[in-house]
């Protein structure tokens, strides 16, 4: 989750202020349904960080878990 944290940090004013201790909570969980409605992200539930939400992130914060953007 703490990787998860820290790529919604890099999305302006989505998780600002946020965590980075790996705890999936609301304020975290909100974040995640930020993201999806700004984004148009479909096919998880909100709030929910599933396959496509993931995909998303990761496409706009510079590729899978480990990859720094180019």
């Amino acid at each position: 989750m703490a990787a998860l944290q820290e790529r919604l940090l890099r999305v302006p004013e989505v998780y600002r202020d946020g965590r980075t201790d790996g705890r999936y909570d609301a304020t975290l969980r909100e974040a995640v349904a930020r993201f999806q409605l700004w984004y148009g992200v479909r096919g998880d539930e909100t709030g929910v960080y599933g396959d496509d939400t993931r995909r998303a992130l990761e496409s706009h914060t510079g590729g899978p878990e480990g990859e720094e953007p180019a």
